[in-house]
């Protein structure tokens, strides 16, 4: 057999279910798939179209990136400092009203998806609005993703009647269902606050129906879980669950409000939960009760939120942030170790969002969704362990090379697909008319 591309001499971190960590490893490509990896062999390499020598780098699969908002990439810094419901409400729903049509979607979704690939993202779970032209920017960029359409009970951009918000979602669903494999379209309910019980069942009802992802985000702030405490008498994990909404095609964004009881229901209902530990930190939301999600065999993947709240999108940085937070929160140096948030970043992730059989581990069979990790710098040397070096001392800008079903879209640090001067031109002549306003 020839292969369609060869890459060798890598130490390869494969996430499988046994971590496996291959020191002088081989990884094989065709039709888009993972054909083999393997030691190198003592003798002759195995014929391929295409062979990269990643002598002195990291092999790992791609990243997954649980949660984001790709248009907000337009509003990077524009109200800092502020608190969620402010931030929210005074800056970021009016910007929005103004400044998000079909064209700043698609210019704010490829700089978002620059961002990520760059930066070793090969997948995202992004829930937004005028999602169709999110959806199209992303084909452009060759990204893996899972994209919903938001639902909320107010006027919304692409949606300037809350009657049809569920019916727009559905067209946007059937639309994208079957166009591509490298985009999965879900259902985005933005959360509690913007959304009533009758809308949160009606679009629950049709995200099962349709057998896609329910997204929502859920118990971001202490103001929240008092707000639905007043409200209904209980948490806003116990109101979802009476509701129906926990299922396990359920993934709630942030989770940082609960208690014990609440944490054993989404095991229970087995759903799964987005940890955003920069947003969480930035805006002072607090602290997800992380471990605990893990002990008690929660899905938990990682997420970097918008970047109108991180304010980057780099998955690096956020394996960092969460494994030394929940560190000094616990006073335990233990907690979240390296390989545990590096699985978060890759098959946790890909397990949260559906698509653990397809990505999120080197295995034969699974997509060639990778990529390769330059440690040539002085801040990555001496290596000892390199899964310790990837949390806590790459940077996404040490991403060299990028494949997404075993197609290449970075290559020695730079785009194939994508103009991303022009791209970059594009959002800062928007950003003016922002700042003009």
């Amino acid at each position: 057999m020839i292969f369609d591309t060869l890459i060798y001499n890598a130490t390869i971190v494969t996430v499988d279910s046994d971590f496996t960590i291959i020191p002088d490893g081989l990884l094989a490509i065709a039709n888009g798939r993972i054909a083999r990896v393997d030691p190198v062999p003592k003798a002759e390499l195995p014929p391929a179209r295409e062979t990269i020598n990643a002598r002195g780098a990291i092999v790992l699969p791609g990243l997954v990136n649980t949660h984001t908002h790709l248009p907000m990439t337009l509003f990077r810094g524009l109200a800092d400092d502020l608190p969620l419901h402010t931030w929210l409400n005074d800056h970021i729903f009016p910007a929005e009203g103004r400044f998000i049509n079909p064209e700043t979607v698609r210019y704010g979704t490829l700089l978002g998806c620059m961002e990520m690939l760059l930066s070793g993202t090969t997948t995202c779970c992004d829930g937004y609005f005028l999602e169709d032209h999110v959806a199209g920017a992303v084909l452009e960029t060759g990204m893996r993703a899972v994209l919903g359409q938001g639902v909320i009970d107010f006027p919304a951009p692409g949606v300037p009647d809350p009657a049809q918000n569920i019916a727009a979602a559905i067209d946007f669903i059937d639309k994208w269902r079957d166009k591509t494999p490298r985009i999965t379209p879900s259902l985005f309910c933005h959360s509690l606050y913007t959304c009533g019980p009758e809308t949160l069942k009606k679009a629950n009802r049709a995200a099962l129906e349709k057998g896609v992802l329910f997204q929502i985000h859920v118990a971001e702030t202490m103001a929240e879980k008092k707000q639905c405490r007043d409200k209904y008498g209980i948490t806003p994990i116990r109101h979802l669950d009476g509701l129906g909404i926990l299922t396990p095609t359920t993934l709630m964004a942030h989770c940082i409000w609960l208690d014990a009881v609440d944490i054993e229901t989404i095991s229970g209902r087995n759903a799964a939960v987005a940890h955003n530990p920069e947003s969480n930190m930035k805006l002072a939301s607090g602290i997800a009760p992380v471990v605990s999600f893990l002990e008690c065999g929660i899905k938990t993947g990682l997420g970097t939120d918008g970047c109108a709240s991180n304010n980057d999108l780099d998955m690096f940085r956020e394996m960092g942030s969460a494994a030394r937070l929940h560190k000094v929160n616990s006073l335990d140096p233990v907690v979240m170790n390296a390989r545990t948030v590096l699985e978060m970043a890759t098959i946790g992730g890909a397990r949260a969002i559906g698509l653990d059989h397809q990505i999120g581990s080197l295995e034969p069979g699974k997509q060639a969704d990778l990529i390769v990790i330059d440690l040539s710098s002085p801040h990555l040397t001496p290596m000892y362990n390199p899964v310790s070096h990837l949390v806590y001392a790459v940077k996404g800008s040490d991403v060299r090379d990028v494949f997404v079903a075993g197609e290449p879209l970075v290559r020695d640090h730079n785009l194939l697909k994508l103009d991303a001067e022009k791209i970059m031109r594009e959002v800062c002549s928007i950003a003016e008319i922002v700042k003009g306003v």
